[in-house]
């Protein structure tokens, strides 16, 4: 029996085959989940298509967090299809260059706001689409990054913003526990992913990890969809409120 067989993943961020989403969804459909993921817009879709196809996906589904009604259109499609959901992978973050590439203290007031509705806020919205739907319990997960702990030079306003995210999680862990669904951050080591190329100097970013990681080594997608599959399944069910470090071993570094 396959560690998840017969169980619902609704993955939220896939951007294309080298998405850390991307990775969760390939590893749930090799241990027999059913899944779903989404597409950020039309134009993004021919780049989620081919990892649909790929892990056999049931659904493929338009989902901008700032479009109004998509979230909910979304989850809707999964209840009319399996009247459940056991697995959500919340996977999504995002700020606007000119805040993302400058210091803190200059931050405007609407691309922090705008950086946590996307990459914050998001989840709780989810988190309350989820709930009616975890009938028998299940498991939410989000991406986290070590920036939101300690000061990672260049990645500036998104720490405070990864950092509130976690802080979310934990609560979300309390208030859902008694429903048996569990709230877990998964925080991967740099990846070189679209997203990541986005902030700046990130290829030394990238240098500095290999070299300082206990393992010199990267981590790859599959490492993190392996740790997704983990914490979804029966085996972690008394995991919840924490983060999972899929790094080799770069956190515990001063």
């Amino acid at each position: 029996m396959s560690e998840l067989s017969g169980k619902v993943a609704l993955v939220v961020g896939v951007a294309n085959d080298h998405s850390i989403a991307a990775g969760c969804a390939q590893a749930f459909a090799a241990e027999g989940a059913e899944v779903a993921l989404t597409y950020f817009n039309d134009r993004a879709k021919p780049h989620v298509q081919p990892v649909a196809d790929a892990v056999g996906a049931a659904l493929l589904l338009p989902l901008d967090v700032e479009a109004e009604g998509q979230m909910e259109a979304a989850f809707e499609a999964v209840r009319a299809r399996w009247g459940r959901l056991d697995i959500l992978v919340h996977s999504i973050a995002y700020c606007p260059a000119e805040d993302l590439h400058g210091r803190v203290t200059e931050c405007s007031r609407a691309g922090f706001a705008r950086a946590m509705d996307i990459s914050v806020h998001s989840l709780i919205r989810m988190a309350r689409l989820s709930e009616p739907l975890m009938t028998d319990g299940g498991a939410i997960l989000t991406m986290t990054y070590y920036g939101g702990e300690k000061v990672v030079d260049h990645y500036n306003i998104m720490g405070p913003v990864k950092a509130a995210l976690e802080g979310v999680m934990r609560s979300l862990a309390v208030e859902l526990g008694p429903c048996q669904i569990r709230v877990n951050a998964i925080s991967p080591g740099p990846l070189a992913t679209r997203a990541g190329s986005g902030i700046a100097h990130f290829d030394e970013l990238i240098d500095a990890a290999r070299r300082r990681a206990p393992e010199q080594c990267l981590v790859t997608i599959e490492d993190v969809g392996n740790m997704a599959v983990m914490l979804a399944s029966d085996r972690a069910r008394r995991i919840s409120g924490d983060i999972a470090y899929v790094d080799g071993g770069l956190h515990v570094r001063a």
